[in-house]
């Protein structure tokens, strides 16, 4: 369990809700256990939308590329073709 959340056991968070419901919006999310295991995290909502928003990125590599801040620069990646080169043999 992370060190800057607190964690509630799963009576105790249903007993005071209220309180629990405080403290997310205060301080962020809160860990409740079952059977002294993690069993869930309680979220604010603003921080539960901006998780599922990164699921909505670019589709491809491709897209990825397009949407970048550095699209707008041109690379160059034509090579001049060489037919024929000496080699050591």
């Amino acid at each position: 369990m992370t060190s800057y959340s607190h964690a509630w056991q799963l009576q105790t968070a249903k007993a005071r809700f209220s309180e629990l419901f405080r403290l997310v919006l205060e301080k962020g999310p809160q860990w409740v256990t079952r059977q002294g295991k993690e069993a869930v995290v309680i979220v604010p909502a603003r921080d539960y939308e901006a998780l599922t928003r990164r699921g909505r990125g670019p589709k491809s590599l491709v897209e990825f590329f397009a949407k970048s801040p550095l699209a707008k620069f041109v690379v160059d990646l034509e090579r001049e073709k060489e037919f024929d080169r000496d080699v050591d043999l």
